[in-house]
């Protein structure tokens, strides 16, 4: 049914569970999963960048560090299950990013985690996961992370 998966994760708590469902479809599919983690440019864009000397710092280099950790973290846990396993790096806005890769990618399948956010939170910056859900053409499976009490 799947032969290419595709996790989004931005190394977030509300990640964690959607790394470990992404990896059980893809053992039990057989399937290539592939994990993206998107470098927001609205992000490192902000930035007046006058506080860093060269450009091997600065807010772009930091989250390009926390998504080859959070890369890292996912690819082991594949790799010890027997998933074959390809990261991927990608900078840009994150919704219209995770879809051209799932589309570029073939991807039979986005999986992507949220959390439960306030309702001012989502008013004021909306959710990856909900754009997503709404530009992909393929299937995505949204795995909720439970709300700490």
């Amino acid at each position: 049914m799947y032969d290419e998966i595709l996790l989004a994760t931005g190394g977030e708590v509300a990640s964690d569970r959607a790394v470990d469902h992404a990896i059980d479809l893809a053992a039990h599919h057989d399937a290539t999963l592939h994990v993206l983690f998107v470098v927001d440019s609205d992000v490192y864009d902000a930035y007046s960048g006058d506080e860093y000397v060269d450009e091997s710092e600065g807010p772009e280099h930091g989250l390009e560090e926390i998504g080859e950790d959070a890369l890292s973290e996912v690819a082991a846990k594949a790799e010890a299950r027997g998933v074959d396993v390809e990261t991927h790096i990608r900078h840009g806005r994150p919704p219209e990013t995770i879809v051209k890769f799932a589309e570029d990618a073939g991807a039979d399948l986005v999986v992507m985690g949220t959390r439960r956010r306030s309702d001012e939170y989502r008013s004021l910056l909306g959710s990856v996961t909900d754009r997503v859900l709404r530009l992909a053409v393929m299937p995505v499976t949204v795995v909720k992370t439970p709300v700490e009490p």
